[in-house]
């Protein structure tokens, strides 16, 4: 999975550097491009000599050579790398990574590579759980980077506990899953829905639902990952796009969502309609704040437009549409109806009678039903590893 592949490895301050020659020449073993680059502490820990021996090419610590007159581009190299991985990556460098420091060529670097970015952060045991050093890798994840976890072991301090680099034949297996993922779902165009819908009362007042967002943008995200070209549309929802989604359409209402999906679900292989649209809406609307006169007063609402249930009608062959179904009673003969009625590939069926599913949780439990009856349990899990089981069933539908 790495031959023909572009490294760029960025190699900072820590004993761990010594490390990093093993893995240049595996990298270099499995046929990849290795570029390596370094900070001037990590001089400090393994020679440029060595790493330009074993990668084949001169490591890069500054941007200009005095000596050669050569300048070294790091937009170029950004642009050059399939992957750029951080191995070491001190506290330091976490630190100016997260927070866009740019006062070397690796983090320079950093800012302007446009490949997937894994770091592997290596540093003491109580250095690695400072609330500084958490935080700041909480928030390069958040920016769509992917963490290489440190194991546990004998540290340089003579402690024990976590903060050893991950070792180089591990890191390899890493990537090379990552590379493989990719492919998986490369060249299918997935539609998948996130979020509510809000259905106006009045200018500052709406129908909505607890729905957070975080199920569908879980499943945009491990979807993208797999390869996918997915567009994500969305109701009201404070979450960020994730990293690898090119195209994010916003919505509010039921009918939106509805405009939108119709449109897009022709050119789509597969349709995940994760979001809570709201079946009813108000039949009226105020022009103005309704204010508060009657003691009792009523809301006439009208149905929305049963948007699974127009998909089902309107899917083509080939096509996978997937819907979700929240039961409070009778979860699976009701997610089961929903299922068939609606001419469905599979429904992923959760219970608020489950705790830590639902809305508005960062977990949940799901089973996923099928139209031959089969249904597939799990058990209570990270939203990101319930939409890698999704998205694996998905796969192997496509594939059947």
């Amino acid at each position: 999975m790495l031959k023909g592949k572009n490294v760029l490895l960025a190699v900072t301050g820590s004993i761990a550097a010594y490390k990093t020659a093993f893995f240049v020449r595996l990298l270099v073993k499995e046929g990849a491009e290795v570029q390596v680059i370094m900070t001037n502490s990590a001089k400090d820990f393994i020679t440029p000599l060595t790493l330009s021996t074993l990668s084949k090419r001169p490591v890069i610590i500054e941007p200009f050579d005095p000596e050669t007159g050569e300048w070294s581009n790091h937009v170029e190299l950004g642009r050059w790398a399939d992957v750029m991985v951080v191995a070491p990556a001190s506290a330091n460098t976490l630190s100016k990574m997260a927070a866009g420091i740019a006062d070397n060529f690796v983090t320079t670097c950093y800012l302007a590579a446009k490949c997937p970015v894994f770091f592997a952060p290596a540093m003491d045991l109580d250095m690695f759980y400072h609330p500084s050093v958490q935080k700041n890798i909480d928030i390069l994840q958040s920016y769509g980077n992917l963490l290489i976890s440190p194991q546990e072991g004998e540290l340089a301090s003579g402690l024990c506990g976590a903060g050893r680099m991950e070792e180089p034949d591990q890191i390899i297996q890493v990537l090379s899953d990552y590379f493989a993922e990719a492919k998986e779902l490369h060249g299918k165009k997935i539609l998948v829905t996130a979020g509510p819908t809000y259905e106006p009362i009045d200018p500052v007042r709406f129908i909505g639902n607890y729905s957070s967002g975080k199920m569908g943008f879980s499943l945009a995200e491990v979807l993208a990952r797999k390869g996918a070209d997915v567009t994500l549309v969305t109701g009201p929802t404070v979450l960020d796009t994730p990293a690898r989604i090119k195209n994010r359409i916003d919505v509010h209402t039921a009918v939106q969502m509805a405009e939108v999906c119709y449109d897009l679900a022709r050119d789509s292989d597969v349709v995940v309609m994760a979001a809570a649209v709201a079946d009813y809406a108000p039949v009226s609307i105020a022009k103005s704040k309704i204010k508060k006169s009657e003691e009792v007063t009523s809301l006439e609402l009208k149905k929305n437009p049963d948007i699974l249930a127009e998909l089902g009608k309107r899917k083509k062959k080939g096509q996978i549409l997937a819907g979700f179904a929240l039961e409070t009673d009778n979860e699976k003969e009701n997610a089961f109806a929903k299922l068939q009625n609606k001419n469905l590939d599979l429904i992923v069926l959760n219970s608020l009678k489950d705790a830590g599913a639902g809305f508005n949780t960062d977990t949940n439990k799901v089973n996923v039903l099928f139209k031959n009856g089969e249904i597939k349990e799990f058990p209570l899990k990270d939203k990101t590893l319930v939409a890698g089981d999704i998205a694996a069933i998905i796969k192997d539908l496509l594939d059947s």
